[in-house]
């Protein structure tokens, strides 16, 4: 099996959802038509419970303890964390796609591992494409998503959703169109998301039991894969969503259920940790890898470094003081200093394909929706003084 042209893969292109994209006019071949996406769905997950609501009395008033126009958590869930997710569909499918691409344009996987890569790339889309993947996520969502949201986040008062009761929820109008319609478009999206992570780190896998033509001396310090680090900010989105679920569960329970904000330090902290190592963990797959490209640039430089010492202290060293003369104009001294900045490269060399400033700005990315709970416990001045001392 050869191919001129290594194939192309993006996470998010296939399967039924895309295909019901387009059948109703919501995206085009290249994922497009963003807003109409945006628009719709979250429309339709949240104005009908506005509506129903409203028909109910529960909008703004009435006899529940949380109104819905004053439940933060289901705002938040789909006007900002709903519209994102959507959006970082075509972020991610660009930023991927390219660095998919990159593997063959700049001569990562060559020769014979051209159709191996192919193959993977081939197998990795099959299972995007799967229907019977996206209905098992339908049925996930009805059994499993439904269970998680009655037992760990539906609100133990009377809300414009429900009136609980010692047995079960008792769902409002409102309630069933958010039970049975909004949370379950929410959480299939959301599923989905991990199903194509999955998918994109299995590609990673494959593609890191490659012959990998790498270099320790490439000026990313990873290789020539840095690349792979700086396409983990395609997921940011993925993760400022999932913040912004946290920030609004926590608001919530401060406001309605009487909770203190700090209680909830261990939950941030640990899903900011979490979704960090969620999306950069899966590079460590080529740390092995990158090691060996390493230690063998080392032998190779430090071979070359002592052939060129060697000789460079031969001819301008032991056969006595040269001349000024002759070392003005001559190229071999910085020859000598473009050599040791060479093994400096290599020595430098990352065990990973990502650094800190990666890990920050995924850790950013979750943490930012949770800045006004923490404004809400601190002064400005006192929230950037104890950032300072946790950095510094």
């Amino acid at each position: 099996m050869t191919t001129a042209e290594p194939l192309d893969y993006s996470p998010v292109m296939g399967g039924p959802l895309v295909q019901l994209y387009r059948k109703a006019h919501l995206s085009d071949d290249d994922l497009e038509l963003l807003w109409r996406r945006i628009l719709v769905i979250s429309l339709v997950a949240w104005l009908p419970l506005l509506l129903l609501s409203r028909l109910e009395g529960h909008a703004l008033h009435g006899s529940v303890k949380t109104p819905f126009l004053y439940d933060v958590e289901a705002s938040v869930r789909f006007l900002i964390a709903l519209p994102v997710l959507i959006a970082a569909e075509l972020i991610v499918h660009r930023r991927v796609t390219s660095a998919v691409s990159k593997f063959v344009q700049r001569r990562i996987v060559t020769g014979d591992d051209l159709p191996k890569f192919d193959l993977a790339i081939r197998s990795t889309t099959r299972l995007r494409n799967s229907v019977a993947l996206e209905v098992l996520l339908v049925v996930l969502v009805y059994t499993g998503g439904s269970w998680i949201w009655r037992s760990q986040i539906a609100l133990g008062s009377a809300t414009w959703y429900a009136f609980p009761d010692k047995a079960h929820l008792n769902l409002t109008l409102a309630g069933y169109w958010y039970c049975l319609v909004s949370i379950p478009i929410f959480q299939f999206i959301m599923f989905r998301w991990t199903l194509r992570l999955g998918l994109w780190y299995r590609l990673l896998w494959q593609i890191s039991k490659l012959n990998l033509h790498l270099t320790g001396a490439h000026p990313d310090r990873c290789g020539g894969i840095g690349f792979l680090g700086a396409t983990s900010y395609a997921f940011g989105p993925i993760l400022f969503a999932q913040g912004c679920l946290l920030s609004g569960m926590i608001a919530n329970r401060v406001l309605y259920a009487g909770q203190s904000p700090i209680s909830f330090k261990l939950e941030a902290i640990g899903l900011i940790v979490v979704l960090v190592l969620l999306i950069l963990g899966p590079l460590l797959m080529f740390a092995p890898v990158l090691e060996r490209a390493k230690r063998q640039s080392l032998a190779e430089y430090g071979l070359l470094a002592s052939r060129y010492v060697f000789g460079f202290e031969e001819k301008w060293i032991r056969r006595g003081v040269p001349a000024a003369a002759d070392l003005l104009g001559s190229g071999d001294i910085q020859s000598l200093a473009d050599l040791g900045n060479s093994y400096t490269v290599v020595r430098e060399m990352r065990p990973v394909p990502f650094g800190i400033r990666d890990v920050a700005r995924l850790a950013a990315a979750t943490a930012a929706p949770l800045l006004p709970l923490a404004l809400t416990m601190f002064s400005l001045d006192e929230l950037v003084t104890r950032l300072l001392k946790v950095v510094f």
